[in-house]
């Protein structure tokens, strides 16, 4: 089976990259001989689209599936009509991800019990993130609409484990996806203000 893997570098070393439009490389992997290669995401820039370009990217590669941290309703939407699966919240690096994939340990879609961000965003939504997207939802995955989903466990409560990854793989993937979510939240305030008419 072919997959892709968002990816933070070239190898099947590199960490899973949370996000699918944004991430640097995509590690497309044939499961059943483990050759691989490495593509660059041209999309990774664009200051709008890229998860559609990321999906019409992977597609172009014959990818049955695609494995990532986060995927927005447009790329969601791009991929599905491709027929391309989706299995989201994945952590650790890209071959521990593949042997996660082989062995049954990854879940597929996008809903209940994935990463905050994954799948928001698909009807009258606030359009909070950068470009209001005409009230759907669209800026970097954040609108509240009829898709929101909420955080997969109580704020109090940590992530629970992710399996194969060691405490040092662990620690290193949670703080990527700290950072990623602080950098939204901050987008979120810087928004807020604006439409507060604050400095």
């Amino acid at each position: 089976m072919k997959i892709a893997v968002s990816s933070t570098g070239p190898t099947l070393e590199s960490q899973v990259d949370p996000r699918f439009g944004r991430c640097p490389y995509f590690i497309i992997v044939d499961t059943e001989s483990m050759r691989y290669e490495a593509v660059e995401n041209a999309s990774m820039a664009s200051p709008s689209g890229a998860g559609i370009g990321a999906a019409r990217l992977i597609a172009s590669h014959g990818v049955e599936a695609v494995i990532t941290g986060n995927v927005g309703p447009n790329a969601l939407q791009a991929l599905s009509a491709a027929g391309i699966r989706i299995y989201t919240g994945a952590m650790g690096t890209v071959r521990d991800t593949i042997e996660a994939f082989k062995g049954g340990r990854l879940r597929e879609g996008v809903g209940p019990g994935m990463p905050f961000g994954a799948g928001m965003g698909m009807g009258r939504g606030m359009g909070l993130g950068r470009g209001m997207g005409r009230g759907r939802g669209m800026g970097r995955g954040m609108g509240m609409g009829w898709g929101y989903q909420p955080p997969p466990y109580p704020s109090s409560t940590p992530p629970p484990p992710a399996a194969g990854m060691s405490r040092e793989e662990e620690i290193e993937a949670l703080t990527r996806q700290l950072e990623e979510l602080e950098s939204r939240l901050r987008d979120v305030k810087r928004r807020l203000r604006e439409l507060r008419g604050e400095r």
